[in-house]
């Protein structure tokens, strides 16, 4: 399979640690093409951060439409998520969504490890809009300035464990999510270090990914995740406006057949 793996910040640093961790969560089977935001800013720390973002991703994923089996929204918030399901017939997954899925299946209470304080009232935000702010056991953030966000680990690791640590002692968590693309591959590094499951978000988002290709499980054509109703529009770029009104007519042609496939055989 083909996956689609797109960094929603703009820092070339935090692609690399991206795709670092991408290629070795994946499995034998599968390519990924790891793209960066073509605008916006080298790392997202706030609600109107990320939806600036969301454009930005919205744009490669039409880039990319028909292409690829499903996409990977690899920064901790998912920026532009769920409205990106809505956007192609290839499933659309979050870093958060897939971390939090996978510390869910490991433990009853999880922790949140962030890279800052400013982040955390909207990385609060998207646990609570999945329905998990009651297995939610902390966030707990670093609170001094960033020297580069592509540094992060290296300046923070020795602070990063001491908050992991202190998540399970003293919040209780069965499981610790290192957050945020900025952290990817760290997981690895402190293996047997923090005495519970720890979980990366970007080999979740992958794992998590190809599984849910796997499962064929079928596409949104109606309900909450169809694509949205024809209107005029004006302004969107080439790429979008063409996937949107693929996913449009396929949204059209199946409902059709639903109809057909409904009528009393004398009808038809």
């Amino acid at each position: 399979m083909k996956l689609l793996v797109i960094n929603p910040n703009t820092s070339a640093d935090v692609t690399a640690l991206i795709e670092a961790e991408a290629v070795r969560s994946a499995g034998p089977d599968t390519e990924l093409l790891v793209r960066t935001a073509g605008h916006g800013v080298e790392y997202i720390e706030t609600r109107f951060e990320s939806l600036i973002a969301a454009g930005a991703v919205a744009e490669i994923i039409a880039e990319y439409h028909g292409q690829v089996d499903g996409v990977v929204v690899a920064a901790f918030g998912d920026p532009g998520m769920p409205a990106l399901k809505e956007l192609v017939d290839v499933p659309v997954i979050g870093i958060t969504e897939a971390a939090l899925c996978a510390a869910a299946l490991q433990g009853q209470r999880f922790s949140i490890i962030a890279i800052s304080d400013r982040i955390t009232a909207w990385y609060r935000d998207c646990v609570e809009h999945f329905g998990l702010g009651g297995r939610l056991a902390s966030i707990r953030s670093i609170n001094q300035s960033l020297n580069s966000i592509g540094s992060v680990q290296a300046d923070f690791k020795d602070t990063l464990l001491a908050l992991s640590r202190q998540a399970v002692a003293e919040d209780g968590a069965d499981v610790v999510i290192l957050a945020g693309a900025p952290l990817a591959g760290l997981a690895r590094e402190l293996e047997g270090q923090i005495p519970v499951p720890v979980v990366d978000g970007i080999s979740a988002g992958i794992r998590m990914t190809e599984a849910v290709v796997a499962l064929q499980s079928g596409f949104h054509r109606q309900g909450a995740f169809a694509p949205p109703p024809v209107k005029r529009r004006s302004g969107l770029s080439e790429n979008l406006d063409a996937a949107l009104a693929a996913a449009q007519n396929a949204a059209a042609q199946s409902k059709a057949a639903v109809a057909s496939a409904a009528q009393p055989a004398t009808q038809k």
